[in-house]
């Protein structure tokens, strides 16, 4: 049995939180890059160029990529050898609350959602833990704006809705969310499960390497189409019109029942933030 120390998981999360405000990962600045000199529209490559920019200034003055840090949320894999001395919980969120604070992070959680009271160090944060062989944590930080996070869909789609109706109602949602996700987006979707593990899964789907498709062929087909229709939609970035509305469509599978096909649509802006540290 391994012991970690509450403490150091602590350290860890901290920088976590400011790293993935001040740098996006390399396969999402490559992604946004590459739009910038692949756009048609000449608005739309001008916008691409500002967010590049945008990207470089953040990087080299250590500020946040977006002013909107977003709700710390994590994915969490624990070791089932691995005791952590302490509260992993209150470790992860005395991280999130060091790392908002002393990064000069905009806090913008509130405590109660109808009573609307900040609680001044965007805590608490969302925590998906999974219990996995070994004697390692892996932490998976995803900080979420809310501007694409409120455009996000959930659709309880019957069997014989079939592959066209997982394409339609995905192409649906960005369709309907226009420019208020601030494109051009990074699409996650989930599919199977139920209706709470499609939300889940569609949120993880952001996190996962753009480079890499689907394992599935017939999942890797599928995003490359529904991509490649979004991209036909002219919504373009910032809403303004062009061929580049979405980055990258990642879909996640999993079983489901017999009477049912769930559908989750977890839409991100050019800030898809997220930092990956193994314990």
């Amino acid at each position: 049995m391994r012991t970690i120390l509450a403490e150091e998981i602590t350290g860890v999360v901290k920088k976590m939180c400011i790293d993935a405000n001040l740098y996006l990962a390399p396969d999402m600045d490559k992604r946004i890059r590459n739009a910038a000199n692949e756009e048609k529209s000449e608005l739309g490559s001008k916008i691409l160029g500002q967010l590049v920019e945008n990207l470089d200034i953040a990087a080299s003055e250590k500020t946040p990529i977006c002013q909107d840090t977003g709700m710390a949320v994590f994915f969490v894999e624990v070791g089932q050898d691995v005791h952590v001395e302490g509260s992993l919980t209150d470790a992860i969120n005395e991280g999130v609350r060091q790392g908002y604070t002393e990064g000069y992070l905009r806090k913008s959680v509130v405590s109660d959602p109808l009573l609307r009271v900040n609680t001044k160090d965007n805590t608490p944060a969302i925590i998906h833990y999974n219990i996995v062989p070994g004697d390692k944590i892996s932490i998976l930080i995803a900080p979420k704006g809310f501007g694409s996070e409120n455009m996000s869909r959930v659709f309880m789609l019957k069997p014989a809705d079939g592959e066209e109706g997982v394409k339609n109602a995905v192409i649906q949602a960005v369709k309907d969310a226009g420019p208020n996700a601030c494109p051009p987006l990074f699409v996650g979707v989930g599919l199977g499960g139920d209706f709470e593990l499609a939300a889940i899964m569609a949120k993880k789907a952001l996190t996962r390497n753009c480079e890499e498709r689907s394992k599935l062929p017939h999942i890797k087909k599928l995003e490359e189409e529904i991509l490649s229709e979004i991209n036909k939609l002219g919504i373009g970035p910032g809403g303004l019109g062009g061929s580049t509305t979405a980055l990258c469509v990642n879909i996640e599978t999993y079983a489901t029942h017999i009477a049912g096909m769930p559908l989750a649509v977890n839409m991100c802006c050019h800030v898809n933030r997220h930092v990956h540290v193994i314990v």
